[in-house]
């Protein structure tokens, strides 16, 4: 932006603490943070109202569709969505069409959200069971990290060859995030609840076909192979008890090698949604009993669990009203993730600070992202303004995901987003998006 910003009267969130503050942004960065900041001539001002001031979330697992799936949504219409619902920079997975398993398709992606994306950016490279070379010459510093399957899910990018997941994870030279569930458990209960109930099956089978076993296998699997080769491992979307306790509660996040995600649907619903709710709610892996998501909380509290991910995957409703075993996994969750935390957060399910230890310090730390994450002097300016006290309610008419539709349709939060700004630009303002530059790619402190 051309002229410094102010932001004045606001209860800044950032470092475990809460301090009313003023900031000072110039040039993308966070100039200075004081409690009264004089306003020189040429500055532009906007008044908090003594709401809360956080740092943008960094979504780090996303799938936006681009390219080869666009009728489901593209960078362009789910960045949209996201910096209206409080994310300022995401990952983006590679299970588009053709998959990102190059370079230089991954390079496509880059260039088209460096076009078009209000948001920062990086891309998932992935890994398929012959793409080893394209995996060693991964920079460390420009990619967010290796994306490996190890369970079959929308896009069937599987890698399940115990010698294959040995070899790359040897050699990745960038974190490996990891989708765990074991695919002969899976296999063997899609046969059986086919076998056994046919087209009656419905979305209140999907934690039986996707059970707790196929998902507590993988990751113990992924698991064992990263402490033998050492290799830097983040298991997303934990969504069972047993799995929480696989993940050390005492190691600092900043030493931990192997670390974990949990995603906002596992955190919100519970099995006893099916029912009303169906095939909007069917994910990979299944949203299960409310035991199970008391237990994913309760890891997010104790530091079992180390980041909050939205796992955003938008279908059409048309895809989604199939029959269960036509109907694929997955559901747009970017724009309404942030509002469902904040519920969450005036509910007393975790405090406020630890809700953006979570959706920001920690994603920071864990993928050593440059510069951002926090509200520090000399930090890029991603930052929302939540007021915790105004209500959201979701329809239709504010549906901003190409899809059109969204699991949380006809629920009012408790809380709601005022403003967003990336890189120190206004792109959201509590009612409309505001045209800006686009966002930028994340860069990454990586010494290996």
């Amino acid at each position: 932006m051309d002229r410094p910003l102010i932001i004045k009267n606001v209860l800044v969130v950032t470092d475990n603490q809460i301090v009313h503050s003023d900031v000072l942004i110039k040039k993308g960065h966070i100039e200075k943070i004081a409690p009264e900041i004089q306003v020189p001539y040429a500055t532009d001002l906007y008044d908090g109202q003594g709401n809360h001031l956080i740092p943008g979330w960094i979504d780090d697992q996303v799938h936006f569709r681009e390219p080869g799936l666009t009728w489901k949504g593209d960078i362009y219409s789910e960045s949209r969505a996201a910096v209206a619902g409080g994310i300022t920079s995401f990952m983006e997975m590679p299970n588009t069409q053709p998959s990102a398993f190059t370079h230089s398709l991954l390079e496509d992606k880059y260039a088209i959200a460096s076009q078009n994306s209000p948001a920062n950016y990086s891309f998932y490279l992935g890994a398929s069971s012959d793409n080893l070379e394209e995996i060693k010459r991964t920079n460390p510093q420009e990619v967010c990290g290796l994306k490996i399957f190890m369970g079959s899910s929308t896009g069937n990018l599987l890698v399940d060859d115990p010698a294959v997941l040995e070899n790359i994870f040897t050699h990745s030279p960038v974190l490996i995030a990891t989708h765990c569930e074991h695919e002969p458990t899976v296999r063997a209960a899609i046969q059986y609840y086919k076998e056994t109930l046919g087209n009656t099956a419905t979305a209140v089978h999907h934690p039986f076909v996707r059970n707790a076993e196929a998902c507590i296998l993988s990751s113990q699997q992924a698991i064992e192979i990263a402490k033998r080769t050492g290799a830097r491992l983040h298991i997303l979307h934990i969504s069972t008890a047993a799995e929480v306790e696989l993940f050390s509660a005492s190691i600092p996040l900043k030493e931990k090698r192997i670390t974990s995600e949990a995603c906002v649907h596992h955190l919100w619903f519970t099995d006893q949604d099916y029912e009303r709710l169906g095939n909007r709610i069917k994910w990979n892996p299944a949203i299960k009993s409310e035991a199970d998501r008391a237990a994913i909380r309760q890891g997010l509290k104790r530091n079992n669990i180390d980041v909050i991910a939205t796992d955003h995957a938008p279908h059409t409703l048309a895809e989604k009203s199939l029959g269960y075993w036509d109907a694929p996994s997955g559901g747009p969750l970017v724009q309404q993730g942030l509002p469902a935390l904040l519920h969450m957060v005036n509910e007393g399910v975790f405090s406020l600070t630890e809700m953006v230890t979570k959706t920001s310090h920690a994603v920071a730390e864990c993928f050593q992202i440059k510069e951002r994450g926090f509200i520090r002097e000399g930090f890029k300016a991603d930052l929302v303004l939540v007021n915790m006290n105004k209500p959201l309610s979701v329809n239709s008419d504010n549906i901003l995901y190409k899809c059109g539709w969204s699991p949380f349709e006809g629920f009012t939060f408790s809380a709601s987003i005022a403003s967003t700004w990336v890189n120190g630009n206004q792109v959201w303002d509590g009612q409309s998006l505001v045209a800006a530059p686009p966002g930028e790619r994340l860069t990454f402190d990586r010494n290996a």
